[in-house]
């Protein structure tokens, strides 16, 4: 069996039909790609005219050749063929003026509860399937190596619809998201010409918290290529609706207080209903403090929607990715990231969507990942991906052009 090419019609249809993939194997990321000015190519391995392995396989030039990678992939029908198709892709590189041949696969290593406790055993063989043929392989590693995670946080929405989706979250996520929905907050999804709005999210918290913010070409590019697949999603807040609300809830909790004084009177020994009173009152304790809040927050920003936090959302038939995202700390105090990420467990669940990836983690479970902390309140589990594998066609080639731009950079 050899390579073949196929059309993007062809690798569009056959990606749907896999259990398992990334966005980063779909048609939509080819397109991204090529405005990106990468050179995309769908490869398929055949037996018998029915497609096996496929993978959406991107260039770019480098000096003394191409940069050749599968981020996420190859997918396919039956890993049997893997190997065959490892080897194939390597005569492939070596036709095609490959320098250097980058391989991230897709497939589970070894998954993991919400703790980072082991529930299954290690996945040796997506690693030698490649040592095997000569990949040389960058090792299992923690953090984002060159950016991106081998660890990634998920949550399988299966079994669960609307109505349970907010009882499977851990009890501090249930907390957090039903607090959220007191605000009055607004969910909206942006249109191509609103991308400045996500972009300044972004450039915010990536100033922040000190890493590579992508450009707004980059979202508008994003936005064109996957259209439907794909929502920029904005939580917003206008601060005098919010201290109408205020009021208004205020305003119900003395009257459910005045009530429960009533029965207490004629119950004085009821246990549940002085419970009940305290839980009252303490809820009563915060809200002067909350007006008051709510009345500097007016007096800064006025009458108009404030933005609050964003993210970007990919769906997939496979699954649903939790991609980009910001907030600003000023309003950290709504949690309004946890109210869109019920939005996007709603959602998926709406379209059929199985799988929700809330995508990268550092892998390490010493309680100093904040990232991971935050998606633990929903309550997933985490796998582990191989990592990076590397072939270089030319290897006495690469290492002479590595070591030149080595000297010229001294």
């Amino acid at each position: 069996m050899t390579l073949t090419t196929l059309t993007k019609e062809e690798f569009q249809h056959y990606s749907e039909t896999v259990p398992c993939r990334s966005f980063m194997q779909s048609v939509q990321m080819g397109d991204l790609l090529e405005k990106r000015e990468a050179k995309v190519t769908y490869l398929s391995l055949k037996q018998e005219g029915e497609i096996q392995v496929a993978a959406l396989v991107y260039c770019l030039p480098m000096l003394g050749g191409f940069h050749m990678e599968i981020n996420s992939g190859p997918i396919y029908t039956k890993n049997e063929f893997l190997s065959e198709f490892y080897l194939a892709l390597k005569e492939y590189a070596r036709q095609n003026g490959v320098l250097e041949l980058v391989v991230k696969p897709y497939e589970i290593y070894q998954k993991f509860d919400s703790d980072g406790n082991p529930s299954t055993e290690e996945k040796v063989d997506s690693i030698s399937v490649l040592t095997d043929l000569g990949y040389q392989y960058d090792g299992l590693q923690t953090g984002y190596p060159a950016g991106e995670p081998n660890w990634f946080y998920c949550k399988d929405l299966s079994e669960l619809n609307e109505e349970n989706l907010i009882q499977s979250f851990s009890k501090k996520g249930k907390q957090l998201v039903k607090k959220s929905q007191t605000f009055g907050i607004q969910l909206k999804k942006l249109k191509r010409e609103e991308l400045p709005i996500f972009k300044d999210i972004t450039k915010e918290t990536s100033e922040r918290r000190e890493y590579s913010d992508k450009s707004l070409e980059y979202y508008e590019h994003f936005y064109d290529s996957f259209g439907e697949c794909a929502e920029f999603m904005i939580a917003i807040l206008n601060f005098s609706e919010y201290l109408t609300n205020l009021i208004n809830r205020q305003s119900q909790l003395i009257k459910q207080k005045d009530a429960l004084l009533s029965l207490l009177e004629k119950y004085p020994d009821s246990a549940q209903k002085k419970k009940e009173l305290r839980e009252l009152s303490r809820q009563l304790e915060t809200f002067d403090v909350r007006k008051a809040e709510a009345c500097k927050l007016i007096e800064k920003y006025g009458h108009q929607d404030m933005v609050l936090a964003g993210s970007l959302f990919v769906y997939m038939p496979q699954e649903t990715t939790y991609l980009f995202s910001g907030s600003y700390t000023e309003f950290n105090k709504f949690y309004a990231p946890a109210l869109l990420q019920e939005y996007v467990m709603v959602e998926s669940i709406r379209r059929g969507i199985s799988k929700y990836n809330f995508l990268g983690i550092q892998g390490i479970f010493d309680g100093s990942d904040g990232v991971l902390r935050f998606k633990q309140n929903f309550n997933g589990y985490i796998v582990r991906k191989p990592g990076t594998f590397r072939y270089y066609p030319s290897p006495l080639k690469y290492k002479c052009i590595q070591l030149l731009k080595k000297l010229l950079r001294r």
